[in-house]
């Protein structure tokens, strides 16, 4: 093990107490932006009133949201017009976004964004039940920070402002790095300046193991919360990937760099926060208990173990791929008069609800002797263990760092090498000759952020809020008019599936307010994308994407539902399209 940092943070809430909170400063007025969640907020605020200082500790991460929890009567209102701003460093929806989920929210009360100036503050105009009206400034703290790519990102920061000081002393209003800044910058300041290999994988395991004080709360709306950790996490592992391929003169979007794994641990901490920066052996894979559970009731991820018992319960031929850190990747063949489909999940392993509506799937299509199908219900066992280790401390956060390999690449941009991950589907079609591959994805079931890095996720700006089960067809340029007629035929059944339409649409509306648009096609109610490719070998590619990660009970049934579903209409209707009897 080599150890990079391991480095003490001292907490910005108890420095700023250790300052301001005495005799001297009696009389003055102090409030503060902190990323800290609003009891030791209000516990600060307590401190400086014993001592004459009048206080307000505010939220640094998303204020406006914040602002309507903590400030605002939001039981008196009737309409709520608000002006975001628009900044020339940020995306014009930077703001707009940082709102959500507020608009679903506040339900019974009309919500309107328009936008502003750039200005950092956002202008609320309260319309109230009993006629009166009131206007109210938020302030945003934000700044202009250099960012791991030569740019510049505006990005959430502490602010101090303070007034009324004794003796005349000059007011202060200026921004403060808080802990959570700090053990950003500097975690990501000791990987750069390592002297790493010149060849890839540039380690095994490179943690970031970070203990901190921060916000962890739901919201009343969906599966929305806050969490300053969460997004700590996410801030990392994307930052030092986009690191490691700057370093390799790669493009931000090529995802077939293996740096290795990038495992940020971000857990709850109270104090200082502590960031520890190492390089690891694997060590024995390590595969995280969890409890068996029924295929159609299953609340949460399965066991590895369970789905390796699941696949061998099932009939067909067996055959195995093999992992970066030495997991099988078993798959099952079975062949029969059906034209064959190739049936995937777990490619990014952070995404659970496929790997149960693949065998949920897959039970109820081999029960017909026609069916003719390949299977592979786990395509990245090593994501998919470390997705559970990290569950066991934060059951609730999206866990990016587990949608890779342990190589650190996308599993679909990897070699065709048949010893690597991506050799587990190729010997799929090749046993199958599938020319339809239902491939089961996921993506986050609440906001998406990179608050330290310009707020929105680089590159992922189109799953920065979930939009609903969303389906994406590719197809090779000659089988357009097969594509278009597989999305008809799989919408259509999809929309008699109970709940799903009304989950849709609710998530739908309140995407479109936040995101200043829908950037997709409505087929019967289920958001499209259908596009030429020719990045796989079989000509029709459906994929799913359910907004599933960190979704558990009865939202997880609901998604393994929607994902076994999708599968059994996709099977159905190429069957049909391709002139099979059924």
């Amino acid at each position: 093990m080599t150890v990079l940092l391991d480095a003490r943070v001292p907490r910005t809430l108890e420095r700023l107490l250790h300052a301001w909170a005495r005799p001297e400063h009696r009389g003055a007025r102090l409030q503060a932006w902190l990323f800290e969640d609003e009891a030791a907020r209000r516990d600060g605020e307590a401190v400086l009133a014993g001592v004459g200082i009048e206080a307000r500790l505010r939220s640094a991460y998303k204020p406006l949201v914040h602002a309507f929890l903590e400030d605002l009567d939001v039981g008196a209102l009737s309409a709520a017009r608000i002006r975001y701003p628009v900044h020339p460093a940020a995306d014009e929806r930077r703001f707009l976004l940082e709102a959500y989920p507020l608009a679903a929210m506040l339900d019974g009360v009309e919500v309107t964004f328009e936008p502003g100036e750039g200005a950092l503050a956002y202008r609320i105009r309260a319309e109230h039940r009993d006629g009166s009206v009131s206007e109210h400034l938020v302030f945003a703290p934000n700044r202009l920070v250099s960012n791991h790519l030569g740019g510049t990102d505006l990005c959430p920061t502490g602010w101090l402002e303070v007034t009324r000081r004794a003796g005349g002393a000059p007011d202060v209003d200026e921004p403060i790095e808080t802990e959570i800044e700090e053990v950003f910058r500097k975690a990501v300041a000791a990987v750069a300046s390592h002297d790493w290999p010149a060849d890839e994988p540039y380690c095994e395991r490179l943690s970031i193991a970070v203990d901190i004080a921060g916000i962890e709360r739901r919201l009343p709306y969906g599966d929305e919360v806050m969490s300053t950790r969460e997004a700590l996490h996410e801030d990392l592992y994307f930052t030092l990937l986009e690191g490691f391929k700057h370093r390799a003169g790669r493009a931000l979007d090529d995802r077939r760099l293996q740096p290795g794994q990038i495992v940020p641990d971000v857990r709850a901490g109270e104090g200082e926060a502590r960031v520890r920066v190492a390089i690891d052996r694997f060590g024995a894979p390590r595969d995280p208990p969890r409890p068996r559970q029924g295929l159609s009731s299953a609340r949460q991820a399965l066991s590895l173990l369970q789905v390796r018992q699941e696949l061998a319960s099932l009939p067909g031929r067996r055959f195995e791929g093999r992992s970066r850190e030495g997991r099988p990747i078993p798959g099952l063949y079975r062949p029969g008069s059906r034209p064959p489909i190739l049936v995937t999940a777990g490619q990014h392993a952070n995404e659970t609800s496929g790997v149960v509506g693949a065998l949920r799937a897959a039970g109820a299509l081999l029960a017909d002797p026609a069916a003719h199908l390949a299977l592979i219900p786990v395509e990245n066992p090593d994501g998919y263990a470390l997705h559970g280790r990290l569950c066991e401390a934060n059951p609730r956060h999206m866990h990016h760092a587990a949608r890779y390999t342990a190589l650190g690449n996308d599993l679909e941009y990897g070699p065709d090498d048949p010893r690597a991950e991506k050799g587990a589907r190729l010997q799929a079609l090749s046993l199958s000759g599938a020319q339809l591959h239902v491939n089961l994805h996921g993506y986050p079931a609440h906001e998406w952020t990179r608050p330290f890095t310009g707020y929105l996720p680089r590159g992922f700006e189109l799953w920065t809020l979930p939009k609903g089960f969303f389906l994406i067809l590719r197809h090779h340029p000659d089988w357009a008019e097969q594509a278009r007629d597989l999305l008809r035929r799989v919408t259509e059944r999809l929309s008699a599936v109970p709940g799903l339409a009304a989950f849709n649409r609710r998530q739908r509306d309140a995407c479109t307010i936040h995101a200043g648009g829908a950037p997709y096609s409505l087929v019967r109610g289920i958001p499209c994308l259908i596009a030429p490719d020719l990045r796989s070998p079989a000509p029709l590619t459906l994929i799913t994407e359910f907004p599933d990660e960190t979704v558990l009970g009865d939202a997880f049934v609901f998604a393994h539902t929607a994902q076994m579903e999708t599968v059994l209409a996709a099977e159905a209707a190429y069957a049909d399209m391709m002139g099979a009897s059924v």
